[in-house]
């Protein structure tokens, strides 16, 4: 009988499968299983940070959640490395594994919106693009994802920023329920009245404790906003970081901004000349009447001599587009970020001085605003999330286009990141780094990582879900 060359065990060892045992699992799933040579292989194994080329044994595309059982019961039984893919976005490229199985959620897209109640369910493999797009319809808006493309399971597991989170709290704040398939291939429902002890891992805790496989979220009325960037030479950085500043205590909930450092890229409201340069620019997305927007926005405008006022009404649906031209799939990534203690005069020079060594022109620079506002407002100890409590949220997304430029880019990213070691507060957004280890798993999961590391000896004590920032179950 033909064996299955080497796979990968998910203590990094090696195994072989019989063809006959491949093909009997292959039997019991309604989706589709790839192996390498089939058709569609290499781009099934394509996740959005180009950096990664991993060549899974095998890939389970799940067509619901008796696949997922399967799938999950079979790399138990297996001893099988484990990735789980939901949108593939996040840069760690955890979506994919070497050598092992790969339980991709990506066709998994079914959506029940209910109006009246201001709720949707939603299946793992629908991105925040597609969820508000269908929201849209009703006047509904979901909080979560800065990007479009970014799938709902990683972000929301891990936190969840997006352009109303002032507003209405992190993605994960607004969740009512999550469908779960747990280690044991046990398919449990966690909420604040089922098996609450995982909704608190969950909302906050990542991809620790099994494969999610339907979110239910509160939802709100959301139509028109104002959205779009306010963009200023880079000479005046300084003083626009010091705007962000001065005003993060008297800003309404209603707005959510950050301030971005970047190389314009080709778009067709700006001025070919403009292409290219680097410049400082005010993300905002106001999310409440326009009138009462543009009056709260009216300081900002007029502040200094911006290059372009790209602020404009728009639908929240639209808004959530606006930024996906920064960080667009295929590139290589290496991201570092870290929360800070404030942003200091040293912190923004420090920034600036970094920046002007920028190797690639698809960097991106991220200085956030997610203090105040509905994070504030939710108990620390309510979630698994550590970090309610801290103003700024800075991120470096390396990106380039040329593999051979790797090894500059990851360099200089280091090298910044270190040279903001003073201003750092030591804790770390989860879904914002490429690397992992225990000094990131620490930073990430601060002081909530205790009762997590009790809640996966309890649903996943061999750490058969590993491919994230792990929550060892020994501790």
């Amino acid at each position: 009988m033909t064996d299955l060359g080497a796979l990968t065990t998910r203590e990094d060892q090696q195994t072989v499968l019989t063809e006959a045992a491949v093909e009997a699992f292959k039997t019991g799933l309604r989706g589709k299983m790839i192996r390498p040579g089939d058709e569609g292989y290499d781009e099934a194994r394509k996740v959005f940070n180009a950096m990664i080329d991993r060549h899974p044994a095998l890939i389970v595309r799940c067509a619901g959640v008796a696949d997922v059982i399967h799938a999950v019961n079979f790399a138990r039984d297996s001893q099988l490395r484990v990735a789980v893919r939901g949108g593939g976005h996040n840069v760690t490229g955890n979506a994919v594994c070497e050598g092992g199985l790969v339980i991709d959620l990506s066709g998994m897209k079914g959506m029940r919106i209910d109006p009246a109640a201001r709720t949707v369910r939603a299946e793992p493999g629908l991105t925040w693009g597609e969820l508000n797009h269908d929201l849209q319809v009703f006047g509904l808006g979901a909080t979560g994802g800065y990007v479009s493309i970014t799938g709902i399971p990683g972000l929301t597991l891990g936190g969840g920023f997006g352009w109303l989170v002032r507003k209405h709290g992190l993605a994960m704040d607004n969740l009512l329920s999550v469908d779960i398939v747990t280690a044991d291939g046990r398919f449990l429902t966690a909420s604040s009245t089922q098996n609450p002890d995982l909704f608190w891992a969950l909302r906050g805790g990542g991809g620790n404790f099994g494969v999610a496989t339907s979110f239910e979220f509160q939802v709100h009325p959301v139509g028109t906003v104002l959205g779009g960037l306010i963009i200023h030479p880079l000479t005046s950085a300084k003083d626009v970081f010091r705007l962000l500043r001065q005003n993060v205590d008297t800003i309404p909930d209603e707005l959510t901004w950050g301030i971005l450092l970047f190389h314009v890229p080709p778009l067709p409201f700006l001025p070919k000349e403009m292409h290219g340069e680097p410049v400082v620019a005010i993300g905002v997305c106001y999310a409440g009447p326009i009138e009462e927007g543009e009056r709260v926005l009216k300081p900002f405008r007029n502040f200094g001599q911006p290059l372009v006022d790209a602020i404009q009404p728009m639908p929240f649906s639209v808004a959530q587009t606006m930024a996906d031209v920064l960080w667009l799939p295929g590139h290589h990534n290496y991201w570092k970020s870290s929360f800070l203690k404030d942003l200091s005069d040293g912190a923004i020079e420090t920034i600036l001085n970094c920046f002007t060594t920028v190797p690639s022109r698809k960097t991106v620079v991220l200085v956030d605003h997610n203090g105040g506002g509905a994070i504030s407002r939710v108990d620390r100890d309510a979630t698994a999330y550590a970090h309610r409590d801290l103003t700024y949220n800075f991120l470096i997304s390396s990106g380039w286009t040329d593999p051979a430029d790797s090894e500059k880019n990851v360099r200089w990213t280091r090298k910044f990141w270190e040279a903001m070691a003073p201003f750092s507060a030591k804790a770390v957004y989860v879904n914002y780094t490429s690397d992992e280890g225990d000094d990131v798993v620490k930073a990430a999961y601060g002081p909530a990582r205790k009762r997590l590391v009790a809640l996966k000896k309890k649903y996943d004590p061999t750490n058969l879900f590993r491919l994230n920032q792990n929550i060892k179950p020994t501790g």
